[in-house]
């Protein structure tokens, strides 16, 4: 056994460090016990998010899983922080930072408590990542759970999720719903425990990370609650599934590769999948120690089609999918089509061509993913664009229901709080190039998500009307003509920081440029007249990341400084 026990057998085994096995008898474990491989189970679970709530749960099906297969499984608890709670408040700049502090505590706890596998049980946006780049540091065989997706809320015959609580807000204060309904909408988007319902960042980084083959398959769209208890089912299987990594010595540097990145990128084109994507993956192929850079990702939303019509910009959720076969229906006809690498091995320990031999197609006259001659948009939703306002780089998400170019004046506000309480004044109009600036990794700190400004002009019947750019985030939720991860960043003195009112922003989502219509002279005699501002943290681990923080166009990881 001890060939299992790679790491454990130091705290098992050794007869020099009695207190350490005194300790593992004091919880529970018998000699018996102390010979079979130990593995970590990592939970995201807290009471305040319905992404996360039922997650504690679901850890103890994983372990009932590792019981079955011989193995020792403990459950420990790691972070989270709600997406949809904190948005629009001081609270969201810890969204981001919480991926690297998840990293930081999954790799703290495997290694200092020298467990031989783990399995992370995770539900809200930066779980998923930051498990995941965990995963990688260790390089311990793993596999990842998914909580799952939420049902519908339903408000006068139509499907309700988080983003229609956001909108709802925007419509309020245009006028053209009233405070009851409102309050009918914001008590019935969100019916119980799972993550947010739309192909948002939760459902496109489970999504993608399936595709990568680092989950089981089906375990992106099974939602979180159901009668089948398929979830539950899933949690058990995760749990089993380990014997034969450790057997197999399958670690997740056997199965994320350049090619498997692909895949998981490629379906998150396909799928209408959220910007953050492009940062996580960033992260996540540093963490693999693969060369993977945003003319990557350009390249392959260049020659990829959007097929899904998903929320926020479709009108149909995960749950709909997971009726119609669910991502393993489409990561099947994906493969049928020449779109993927499917010799990449998973956590079956089978490839990906493998896992999907016998699974059903999608069910006959679904109409939520379209097909490769009739696409929802030729090539991918998600633009890399580069130009003298995002010279590093920026992230566009643009489905072509919006256009494919816009070119308007330049409206600035220097953040968020800024941009919302400018929109609920009028201060807002068509023609607008909306710029949200000093909201970036360093200059929030935490590049918050820019949800809240972009679901008020969408509930304002702006959405086709302005574009929005920030050195901040998007939500996965957000839709409309939107421009994020813009770097160098405004507090770096990146060229976003230049902006004034009233220049002329020229967006362009077909030769993928974002630039000033102004002359080089004139940026320079601007950035001569520059002061970075002070950082607004000053303690604490929102000064500790903005100290540390890569570029958004290099992930925003904090182990390169």
């Amino acid at each position: 056994m001890k060939n299992l026990k790679k790491y454990s057998h130091a705290i098992t085994q050794d007869p020099s460090l009695p207190a350490a096995q005194a300790m593992l008898h004091a919880i529970g474990l018998t000699d018996e016990d102390l010979q079979k491989p130990f593995i970590g189970i990592a939970s995201t679970g807290y009471e305040g998010n319905p992404c996360n709530m039922h997650l504690n749960d679901l850890a103890t099906h994983v372990k009932k899983g590792t019981q079955n297969a011989d193995l020792i499984g403990l459950i420990f608890n790691t972070i989270g922080i709600s997406d949809g709670i904190s948005n629009g408040t001081p609270g969201m700049r810890y969204s981001l930072v919480s991926r690297d502090i998840i990293a930081d505590s999954v790799e703290t706890v495997v290694e200092g408590m020298s467990y031989d596998g783990l399995v992370t049980v995770v539900g809200c946006d930066k779980n998923m990542p930051g498990a995941l780049i965990g995963m990688l540091r260790l390089n311990r065989p793993s596999i990842l759970v998914y909580g799952g997706t939420i049902a519908s809320g339903c408000h006068k015959g139509e499907k309700l999720d988080i983003i229609s609580a956001f909108e709802a807000y925007g419509k309020k204060v245009a006028g053209t719903i009233g405070e009851s309904e409102f309050k009918e909408v914001v008590h019935k988007a969100c019916p119980g425990a799972g993550a947010c319902g739309g192909m948002y960042t939760a459902n496109t980084m489970a999504s993608a990370i399936e595709a990568l083959g680092m989950s089981l398959p089906f375990n992106s769209s099974t939602p979180a609650v159901g009668d089948d208890k398929l979830k539950e089912k899933e949690c058990v299987k995760a749990g089993e599934a380990l014997r034969y990594l450790l057997e197999n010595d399958i670690k997740p540097s056997d199965i994320v590769s350049k090619n498997s990145l692909e895949n998981a990128f490629r379906l998150v084109t396909v799928l209408g999948g959220s910007t953050n994507a492009v940062l996580h993956f960033l992260a996540i192929a540093k963490a693999a120690r693969i060369e993977f850079t945003l003319q990557d990702f350009k390249r392959i939303s260049d020659d990829t089609p959007l097929l899904a019509d998903l929320k926020p910009s479709g009108k149909y959720s995960m749950e709909d999918l997971h009726g119609v076969g669910g991502i393993p229906g489409v990561l099947k006809y994906m493969l049928e089509n020449g779109m993927l690498h499917g010799d990449c091995l998973t956590v079956t320990g089978k490839t990906i061509a493998e896992n999907l031999k016998d699974v059903p197609n999608l069910i006959e006259g679904q109409d939520i993913i379209k097909t490769l001659d009739q696409p929802i948009k030729d090539t991918g939703h998600i633009r890399i664009l580069f130009g003298n306002l995002a010279t590093e780089g920026a992230v566009a998400k643009i489905t072509g229901k919006e256009g494919l170019s816009f070119r308007g004046t330049a409206n600035v506000f220097n953040s968020e709080t800024e941009v919302n309480e400018g929109i609920k004044n009028g201060k807002v109009n068509k023609g607008d190039v909306i710029i949200i600036r000093y909201e970036g990794p360093k200059g929030a700190p935490g590049m918050p998500e820019m949800l809240k400004p972009t679901s008020s002009i969408m509930g304002a019947g702006l959405g086709k009307d302005v574009a929005m750019i920030t050195d901040g985030r998007f939500s996965g939720g957000s839709h409309g003509f939107v421009v994020g991860h813009v770097a160098p960043e405004a507090q770096d003195g990146g060229n976003i920081a230049l902006v004034e009112n009233g220049d002329i922003i020229f967006i362009d989502a077909e030769n993928n440029t974002i630039d000033i219509e102004i002359s080089e002279e004139l940026l320079d005699k601007r950035r001569a007249n520059w002061v970075a501002p002070k950082l607004k943290a000053e303690r604490g681990v929102l000064y500790k990341y903005a100290k540390t923080v890569s570029s958004a166009s290099k992930g925003c990881v904090t182990d390169e400084f």
